[in-house]
């Protein structure tokens, strides 16, 4: 049976993380209070991010600001978008 967790971006309970995605306070964080599919849903965005805005994760600063926006997201604030981009349509 998969481990659920109450997840802080959808505000409910929903299947978990494996493993925490990362080392660390913020990787246990994540694995804690993430969901599985809200996890996924972050990566997709991030990708976005870094694609759109041209980030290098070489970059500590590009690093610090996707930390940064990371954090928005699953705390249900406002976070960055790519300027320009339409969904696609279905």
């Amino acid at each position: 049976m998969s481990r659920t967790v109450f997840c802080k971006k959808y505000q409910k309970e929903m299947a978990g993380l494996d493993k925490p995605p990362y080392p660390g306070i913020k990787g246990q964080d994540v694995f804690d209070n993430v969901s599985k599919q809200a996890w996924q849903d972050w990566q997709a965005h991030q990708t976005m991010l870094i694609n759109e805005k041209h980030l290098s994760l070489v970059d500590p600063e590009a690093r610090k600001y996707l930390q940064g926006e990371m954090d928005k997201y699953f705390a249900g604030e406002d976070y960055d978008k790519a300027e320009g981009y339409v969904p696609p349509s279905e």
